[in-house]
């Protein structure tokens, strides 16, 4: 039983990433951010079975002698604790650096401090920026249209310098755009669910003519699982990509239609990235992650994203789930 620490555990990605790891039969830390509440954001709110075989450990990425304490005793750790969301990083932009970068700077070191077996980090379709060839492999170069983006490429570069430089067992996995339960509703496909789902017919969206390839998160949980049991992975940079692209425009639509609700999208100019930083196109290629692992999505083409977005759906549309957002407020 390999003892694991999920950093972030306790947002979106990284609470399913716990399921996941828990059913694989790993023992399982979840590092989640301190807070004077003692909210274990997402996790709360999984299974007392799942909850009662998870060891939860309360701290901040950004302060080395809490990584420390959170990383003793761990075999491999999953580096997902970091600030997303893009708007935010306009206004936010050294709080950024500091999670990002300095939070990934104090888990490598701790890494290495402690003789860690694996290392996955987490990266982000975002390094890309808009795609200058499709499908985009890892090979593509990285632009920093947003800060968020430009302290994902240092973190992503810093962990790489210590497996160049120190050894140290690492592997960036680049997921594409992860959607599904528990997604912030700054994410588009939330946002589009939500007001659908308060009775909106005329929908508030940003630009609706970026395509994006949508990874359903259970497929985005077992690409980090995959790339931890494979060696051949060590050293690199991975796409976690379903292959397929689709508009936002596109997305609405095909949601509307699974919730059966004709729609009207209204352009929302709060909603809009500065022109610059908006990220036009993102079309993923999976090649090597198959070729070097035992990872493909399962929720591939526009079937797979249909049943994904069913699935995502019928949880966001139960009243239990749709406490939790603010869906009549933009939240950045």
């Amino acid at each position: 039983m390999k003892k694991v620490l999920v950093t972030g555990a306790d947002g979106f990605i990284g609470s399913h990433l716990v399921e996941l790891l828990l059913k694989e039969g790993f023992s399982v830390k979840a590092f989640c951010l301190y807070n004077s509440l003692g909210s274990w954001g997402w996790i709360d709110n999984l299974s007392n079975d799942v909850k009662s075989n998870i060891e939860v450990f309360l701290g901040d990425v950004r302060d080395y002698q809490s990584v420390l304490q959170a990383v003793k005793g761990s075999e491999y750790i999953f580096h997902l604790a970091s600030l997303i969301a893009i708007p935010y990083s306009y206004k936010a932009p050294q709080s950024y650096v500091e999670t990002n970068i300095m939070g990934t700077l104090n888990v490598l070191n701790a890494a290495k401090e402690l003789d860690i077996e694996r290392l996955i980090h987490t990266s982000t379709s975002e390094t890309y920026g808009t795609a200058q060839y499709v499908p985009i492999d890892e090979k593509h170069p990285l632009v920093g249209q947003s800060p968020y983006a430009a302290t994902k490429i240092a973190a992503d570069q810093l962990a790489l310098s210590y497996w160049r430089s120190f050894d140290t067992p690492i592997t960036v996995l680049r997921p594409f755009n992860t959607y599904g339960p528990r997604q912030s509703e700054r994410a588009v496909i939330p946002t589009i669910i939500s007001q659908i789902a308060l009775g909106k017919d005329k929908l508030s969206l940003g630009s609706i003519s970026p395509t994006r390839d949508f990874n359903f998160v259970e497929d985005t949980c077992r690409a980090f699982l995959e790339v931890s049991k494979s060696n051949l992975t060590i050293g690199k940079t991975i796409n976690a990509a379903s292959n397929f692209e689709i508009s936002i425009a596109e997305t609405a639509l095909l949601i509307s239609k699974i919730m059966n609700k004709e729609i009207e999208i209204n352009l929302d100019k709060e909603r809009l990235r500065p022109s610059n930083s908006e990220v036009e196109r993102l079309y993923g290629d999976n090649t090597l992650i198959k070729k070097i692992t035992n990872w493909k999505p399962i929720y591939a083409g526009k079937e797979g994203f249909y049943n994904g977005l069913r699935i995502t759906i019928d949880w966001f549309t139960s009243s239990d789930n749709l406490k939790f957002y603010r869906s009549n407020k933009y939240i950045i």
